[in-house]
């Protein structure tokens, strides 16, 4: 089986990365998005303790150090368009997931899968291809 040459990171699969398991069901380069930095951005400003603050600023930083993460920009900005109108048909809302749904725009706009341990956070965008990927905190399926 040939691995996919790039793939989208979303902000948990990032984030559970150093846990998750086999690397060749990763793409040969992973990639984040801009919005992803964001995502991360906010948890040391938002954490309830010293010590959660010094992980989530730990995340940011080993995420700015290893990726160069592509950006939301004018195609993405219009796949994001698609990515809320598909949301609405299938009856959810881009807004409550705000994050997800601009990530999802920046693989589109990109042509890259999206690689996530929270697949149902995806479910019902039109035209993006959704690998899941264990969580590790979760028991499997079989």
């Amino acid at each position: 089986m040939n691995r996919v040459k790039f793939g989208l990171l979303d902000t948990s699969t990032l984030i559970l990365l150093p846990r998750l398991g086999d690397p060749a069901g990763f793409p040969e380069r992973p990639l984040i998005s801009a919005i992803t930095l964001a995502e991360l951005s906010v948890g040391p400003l938002i954490a309830a303790s010293e010590e959660e603050r010094a992980a989530r600023q730990a995340h940011l930083q080993q995420a700015e150090a290893d990726f160069d993460p592509l950006p939301f920009d004018g195609d993405a900005a219009r796949a994001f368009a698609q990515v809320a109108a598909s949301l609405r048909r299938s009856g959810r809302k881009a807004s409550a997931r705000a994050y997800d749904a601009m990530i999802a725009a920046v693989a589109i706009a990109n042509g890259l899968p999206l690689y996530t341990c929270n697949p149902d956070d995806f479910t019902g965008i039109d035209g993006l291809t959704v690998i899941a990927v264990a969580h590790p905190d979760r028991p499997q399926a079989g």
